[in-house]
């Protein structure tokens, strides 16, 4: 069955597919996978390289990229669930890359109902580096991750063993926010303020000084670059301004 079902997905132009018993996947924040799917059994986590435009200074340019990843991954996903569902009778959940996850002030939306990157170690596609991102055996740090629930029984592939990461300190070096200064943690708010800088904690900012101005502050407010900025995120979503460890990692290039 995982044959037929890797088959499936590497078709579709998946870079790569790993599969891993629900049982094999531990992530120290999110919810457990039962609250989300009482007879899930299996996870099969779909990988896709990450596209160059990744390393345009542009930083529209750079986001459509990823928003390009993300639409593709999400229909790459809901193909295989109903694969699963429709050819080989089971059940399937996506769970799609970022957005939406569960935003509350408990969580601070920086933690996944299921880390995809925690499911892609669990499913053999790779171990964490430095920078605490999952890097990729052939395809390296530059990768992004979806994956399908199922009650499905599919025996886990093996895990990577091998420290892929080379240890070269660039990504700590690069990172603009420092948000890698201590080892095996990303400090993110120091991560968000940079990577995500018209995000949730900016809206509040700029909400807060707009009720507290006077009309003629808050029109040039209403003119500011910044507002447009914000407004543009409003509507597309959170948008990343930063992909420092994704183009200093030279693993894979």
């Amino acid at each position: 069955m995982k044959e037929k079902i890797k088959e499936f997905v590497l078709a579709m132009g998946v870079d790569d597919v790993g599969f891993a018993k629900a049982t094999d996947y531990n992530s120290p924040r999110s919810p457990e996978l039962e609250s989300i799917f009482p007879k899930v059994q299996s996870i099969i986590v779909l990988a896709y390289k990450e596209l160059s435009t990744c390393d345009s200074p542009n930083m529209q340019i750079a986001m459509g990229g990823r928003l390009d990843v993300m639409e593709f991954s999400r229909s790459c996903s809901y193909k295989l669930a109903r694969f699963i569902e429709k050819e080989l009778h089971g059940k399937a959940m996506t769970i799609s890359v970022s957005y939406p996850m569960d935003m509350s002030l408990k969580t601070s939306g920086t933690v996944a109902d299921v880390s995809l990157r925690h499911a892609a170690v669990a499913a053999g596609l790779g171990a964490f580096g430095r920078h605490n991102l999952v890097i990729h055996p052939k395809l390296g740090t530059r990768i992004v991750f979806t994956a399908v629930l199922t009650d499905l029984e599919l025996p886990s592939d093996p895990i990577i063993t091998d420290d892929l990461c080379i240890n070269c300190n660039i990504c700590v070096e690069s990172c603009p926010a420092g948000a890698l200064a201590v080892e095996g943690k990303t400090h993110v708010g120091r991560c968000l303020k940079v990577s995500q800088p018209y995000g949730l904690g900016a809206d509040i900012a700029f909400r807060t000084k707009l009720i507290d101005s006077s009309p003629e502050e808050q029109k040039a407010m209403f003119m500011d670059d910044h507002y447009w900025r914000l407004y543009q995120t409003g509507f597309i979503g959170f948008q990343y301004f930063c992909f420092e460890c994704y183009r200093s990692c030279p693993i894979g290039q």
